[in-house]
This record gives C-alpha cells, structure tokens and sequence, in this order.
C-alpha cells in the first residue's frame, strides 16, 4: 500500500488536467472528469430510456417469461462488466484510455438505432448484448482516466461526481419515456427512436470535451508488457474490496425488476417508469456527498448503511401491495446505491497501482458481472416459480448472509487510508 500522500509512481502532471472547476464543494475537481460524467449523463439519458421502456416491451409486446428477462438482463449486465477485463488491460498496455472510451461509447450510440427497428426478441437481445459490450470496453479505461486525472485527496467526490452526473441521466431517461409514450400514443417503437439522440450528444461531448494526460513513462520508453505475475502486485485490501463488491452484487438484480414490479402492483405502461425515476433521484443526491465522506475516511460506515438500505428496499418491494411502499423500496434501492458504487470504484483506484489501473478494474468488474448474472438469473427464476415476493425477500435474505459472512474480514479495507 502506498504510504500517505501522492501513491509511488502517481502522475503529478496528470492530477490537474485542465481546468480545475471552482463550482462550491467541488474543491479543484479537474474538467476533464465534469466532462466525463457529462457524457455519462447523456449516454445514461439514452440508456435509461430504453431500459425503462425494455422490460415492458419484452414481457408485453413480445411475451417473453419472467426467467427469460431476468437471463436476457442478467448477461447483458454480465457482458458489459467481463468486457472490462480486457479493455481495462488494454488501457494498461498501449498507455492510452480515451480510444477504448471512445469506441464503447460509439458502440453503443450505434446499437441505439436497432431498438426500434428490431422485429423480433432476438434482435432485441442481439442490440442489448452488443450495446453492453459497448458498456463494457468503455468501463475500465473511463474509471482508470479519472483515476489518472483525479487528485489523490479528491477520488471519492471524483467519482462521487461522475456517479451523480451519470445518475441526473437515470433520473432523466425514464421521464423520457414517460413522455416519449405519452406523445407517441403508446408506441414503443418511437419512443425508442428518442434514445438516437443524447446518445449521439455523448459521443461528441467525448471527442470534443476530453484530453488524455500524459502517461507517467518517459517519451521514447518501451511500451510495458502486463503479464499475469502483475496480479501479486495488486494488494490484499483490493481482493478484499473485490470479494466484498462480488459478494454485495450477489445479493442485488437487474433494476428491470424494479420495473416490473410497478407493473405487477397495477401501474400501467405509462406509468411503470416512474419507480426508475425515483431510484435514479435518490441515487444522483446521494452519490456526490458519499464521495466526499469516502474523503473523510468513512468508508465503513457508508457501507454499513448501504448494506441496511438493501435489506430495506427488498422487504418494502417485497412486501408492497400498493405504489406507495413500492416507491419507498425503490428509493431505499437507490440509496443503496448511491451510497456504495462509487464507495467501491473510489477504493480500487485508491488501492491499485497506476500502471494497473485498468486492469484492476477490469478484474473487479469481472467478479461483480459473474454475481450480476447469477442474481438476476436467480431473480426471474424464482419470480416465475414463486411469484414476485419471493425474489425480493431472498434478495432481502442474501444481504442478510453476506453481512454476517463479512462479519470476519477486515473491512476496515473499505475506509480510505491515510
């Protein structure tokens, strides 16, 4: 672990890329990074829309069984979080992460336009598979180019801010749907069409807004080979970070159950996404001030209250008879997770080396996909055996499990060391 202050090896001059903005509260945070969680918004706008609208259109208009949704969601999530894996190393080969970024981000602007073309479930599940792809080879190098731009001292509000600006597009892309089926009388298919848009924004705000620093090596310095003896390099409390996050998404699905459930309690089509709107809001207030309490080193304690809000949301969701306690569980569900995704990503940067960076979280998100899949597999089948409380109280259950299964682990890992 790195001793207090600038980490071995820590890229001084790209610490402060670009113009620092001087908005209150966030202290200095580079533009490069207000940037990058501009394009998250925008692109988010797009995918939310459509991931608002999806669940409904599969399960409606192309009959498809609650176990299929939860396997089509499960490795979609899947996909884009293993791709990262690679991405994420080759960030850390060539030295260079805005490429990589760019190419996700265009991947998936692309795959926008099939949604509303597509004529079967097939190519529905072909453009959400590919779309995550798209996810997954942007993830890893854009959380390493924070990392490499963000300062030391200001990782979590860095994320935080990221987190939150993407999360103002969660908030956002649902009341577009909203609108979109209220204008386009019901049709998914022109709805669908809205999303072609801020995705298109997020790709030129991306080529436009953003400038890689300079890499720590010297010019003319051999391009650096990673090689699996590099993992012994990445340290005990960043496994430890990585089985805790594993672990937590296990006990979390796909938020189209969210969905779905709305729609189960008698909301209709139009108003189904409502529930999405609520989570992402509580989510984008909650995810910048937890940054900064990462900051102050209270890691710990936003995962201890993290960790109780998902109990929370899985019983309210459970238990829900009518929309009221349906959007108190859904809040809670996104208080869970503004206060614990840029907790975990904050902690890998803080934790790995910068020459692996990428790779790192790579790695972690290559855990995270395989308990995404399972979960959400998990979810539609017992939905589809046991009816739609069941795959929250066992979600509610497994939370449960893994906090007593941490009970012995040294989770001081997750407070910000000094």
């Amino acid at each position: 672990m790195s001793p207090p202050g600038r980490p071995k090896g820590e890229n001084r001059s790209a610490q402060h890329e670009g113009t620092p903005v001087n908005i209150p509260g966030s202290r200095g945070i580079p533009r490069g990074i207000w940037v990058l969680g501009l394009v998250s918004l925008c692109m988010d706008l797009s995918s939310e829309l459509v991931h608002a609208l999806l669940p409904l259109y599969m399960a409606g208009a192309l009959g498809a069984s609650m176990l299929t949704i939860g396997i089509v969601e499960g490795i979609a999530e899947a996909t884009a979080l293993i791709v990262k894996v690679f991405s994420g190393v080759l960030s850390d080969v060539f030295r260079r992460r805005k490429p990589l970024v760019l190419l996700g981000y265009g991947l998936a602007a692309v795959t926008k336009v099939v949604f509303p073309l597509a004529p079967t479930l097939s190519w529905i599940v072909g453009a959400r598979f590919v779309d995550r792809v798209g996810k997954g080879i942007r993830g890893a190098p854009r959380d390493a180019l924070i990392a490499d731009l963000a300062p030391p001292g200001l990782r979590g509000a860095s994320f935080g801010l990221r987190q939150a600006l993407d999360t103002v597009g969660g908030v956002g892309g649902p009341l577009l749907a909203l609108a979109a089926m209220a204008l386009f009388a019901g049709s998914f298919e022109a709805a669908f069409w809205v999303a072609v848009v801020p995705a298109g924004m997020a790709v030129l705000l991306l080529v436009v807004g953003v400038r890689e620093p300079e890499r720590p090596a010297a010019a003319g310095a051999p391009r650096p080979r990673i090689a699996w003896r590099d993992v012994r390099r990445l340290p005990r409390a960043y496994w430890i970070v990585v089985g805790i996050a594993a672990l937590l998404t296990l006990a979390r699905f796909s938020e189209a159950f969210l969905v779905l459930r709305a729609r189960d309690l008698g909301l209709s089509i139009g108003e189904a996404p409502w529930v999405m709107v609520v989570m992402s809001a509580v989510y984008a207030v909650v995810s910048y001030p937890a940054g900064r309490a990462f900051d102050r080193g209270h890691g710990m304690r936003l995962f201890t209250v993290g960790l109780g809000a998902l109990v929370a949301a899985d019983l309210a969701l459970g238990f829900a008879t009518s929309p009221p306690l349906l959007f108190v569980g859904a809040a809670l569900w996104g208080l869970h997770m503004g206060l614990t995704q840029g907790l975990f990503a904050a902690l890998v940067a803080t934790h790995a080396p910068p020459d692996l960076r990428g790779s790192a979280f790579g790695a972690f998100n290559l855990a995270c996909g395989v308990a995404l899949l399972l979960a959400s597999a998990l979810a539609g089948g017992l939905w589809d055996a046991f009816g739609a409380r069941s795959t929250f109280l066992v979600g509610a259950g497994i939370t449960v499990v893994a906090w007593f299964a941490l009970g012995g682990q040294r989770l001081h890992a997750l407070d910000r060391p000094h």
